[in-house]
C-alpha cells in the first residue's frame, strides 16, 4: 500500500537520537531548549514551548489564552477533532463557523457573525498547509477582545503575506506527528509572542510548577522548593524526541522544496482530469503543503476512495466535520450547521504526499485516479 504520508528519516536523525541516548539527559535536558530555539527560527523569532503532541499544544494554548468554563471558542469544523475537544475539556462552548469554499479555511465573515461577549478565542486551522486569512481574523478577534489562535499542525514552513506561520496569531500550535512537515515521532509546540502567555504555557506543560523564588509564596524552604499555583499537566517533550526534531528542522527547507515540486507536478498532471477540483492557493500565500486535497464531483468520492485503496494507493479523507462526532452530537450539535464545510467534506480526498515520494510513485497515483474518473 502506497501511504498517503510518511516520515522522512535518514542517518542524521538516527545519529542525533543516538547521541542523546549516549548522554546524561533523556528528558528536561539541553536538547529541549535547542529544539525550541531551532523552531523559533521558523516562526520569525517568536518563542516556542515544546509539548508531547499537537493535541497537547492546543490544550496548552487554550489554557494560555485563559479559556475556561462559560467561555466560547469559535473554530472551523473542517479539522481533526482535537481543535475543538481540547477547548470543550476546559469547559468552553465550541462554536463552529463555516469555511471558505475553495481553501477549506475558516471564513472570517462567518466567524464574525458568531462573536458574542463570551468569545474568548478564535481558532483558525491552516487546512492542508494553506494559511488562513489572518489579517481579517485578527480584526474580528480584536473587535471582541478574543485571543487569535492558529492551529498550524499542517503549515510549519508556510508563509502568509511574507510573514511566517508562527508569527501571525497570538498563539500558534504545531504538530510533529510522523506525517507532518517535520516529525519528532509524537510531539507538538506552542508559539507565543506575549511573555505572559508564553509563561502560562511553559508552566502548564510542567505540572504548573513555579521554581522562581521571586514568584513563590514561601521561597525560604530551601533550594529544592517548588510550588504549584495553578494546576498543570506533564506535557514535556523529552530530549530524545527533541534531538530528532532538531535534525528534522534542519532539513525542513529541503522538505518544503520537494513538497512544492510534488504539488506542482500534481497541479500539472491532474489539471485536465474531468470531475476533479484541485486545491486553491491565494496569491499572497506560500504554503508548505502537508496534504494535497482534491475534490471529487458527481457524488463519486466514496467510489474513488474504495477503488484507489483497492489499487494499493493510500488516499485519505480529511476530515469528518468535527461536530458530526457522536460526542458533539450528544451535546446537541446537529448536521447542517456548516453547509460549506459539509459540502467540502463530501467531496474531499487527500492524495499521497511526502518528501520521499518519487515521481514514479506520483505518476502511479495520477494514472490510477485519472483512469477511474475517465
Amino acid at each position: 500500500m502506497l501511504p498517503y504520508g510518511r516520515q522522512s528519516i535518514d542517518e542524521s536523525d538516527v545519529e542525533a537520537v543516538a547521541e542523546v541516548l549516549r548522554g546524561d539527559w533523556l528528558t528536561t535536558g539541553p536538547a529541549v531548549g535547542r529544539f525550541e530555539a531551532e523552531l523559533a527560527w521558523w516562526t520569525g523569532g517568536v518563542p516556542c514551548v515544546s509539548v508531547t503532541s499537537g493535541t497537547a499544544a492546543l490544550h496548552v494554548a487554550y489554557v494560555a489564552a485563559g479559556v475556561g468554563a462559560g467561555d466560547e471558542v469559535i473554530t472551523s469544523p473542517l479539522t481533526f477533532v482535537a481543535t475543538a475537544s481540547t477547548a470543550a475539556l476546559l469547559g468552553a462552548r465550541v462554536v463552529f463557523a463555516d469555511v471558505q469554499p475553495d481553501t477549506g479555511n475558516l471564513d472570517p465573515d462567518a466567524a464574525a457573525a458568531l462573536v458574542t461577549s463570551r468569545t474568548r478565542a478564535i481558532t483558525a486551522v491552516d487546512y492542508a498547509g494553506h494559511p488562513a486569512d489572518y489579517d481579517e481574523l485578527r480584526e474580528v478577534a480584536g473587535r471582541c477582545g478574543a485571543a487569535l489562535v492558529a492551529d498550524a499542525a499542517h503549515s510549519l514552513g508556510s508563509a502568509y503575506k511574507d510573514r511566517p506561520v508562527g508569527s501571525l496569531a497570538d498563539l500558534t500550535t504545531f504538530s510533529f506527528f510522523p506525517t507532518k512537515n517535520v516529525t519528532t515521532a509524537e510531539g507538538g509546540a506552542v508559539a507565543a509572542a506575549d511573555p505572559a502567555m508564553l509563561r502560562r504555557a511553559a508552566r502548564f506543560r510542567n505540572h504548573g510548577l513555579v521554581r522562581e523564588p521571586a514568584e513563590q509564596r514561601h521561597p525560604d524552604e530551601g533550594g529544592w522548593h517548588q510550588e504549584v499555583h495553578a494546576f498543570g499537566l506533564n506535557y514535556r517533550l523529552p530530549d530524545v524526541l527533541c534531538a530528532l526534531g532538531i535534525s528534522q528542522l534542519r532539513r525542513l527547507a529541503r522538505f518544503r522544496k520537494r513538497r512544492a515540486r510534488l504539488v506542482a507536478r500534481y497541479d500539472t498532471l491532474l489539471r485536465d482530469v474531468p470531475g476533479l477540483t484541485l486545491p486553491a492557493q491565494r496569491a499572497y500565500v506560500s504554503p508548505c503543503r502537508h496534504l494535497y486535497p482534491v475534490r471529487i464531483g458527481g457524488g463519486r468520492r466514496r467510489e474513488v476512495y474504495d477503488r484507489m485503496r483497492a489499487a494499493g494507493i493510500g488516499v485519505q479523507v480529511n476530515y469528518v466535520p468535527a461536530y458530526w462526532h457522536p460526542v458533539f452530537e450528544d451535546l446537541g450539535y446537529r448536521r447542517g450547521l456548516c453547509p460549506g464545510a459539509e459540502s467540502y467534506y463530501a467531496e474531499e480526498l487527500s492524495l499521497p504526499l511526502w518528501p520521499g515520494m518519487t515521481d514514479a510513485q506520483q505518476d502511479r497515483v495520477v494514472e490510477t485516479l485519472a483512469g477511474i474518473l475517465r
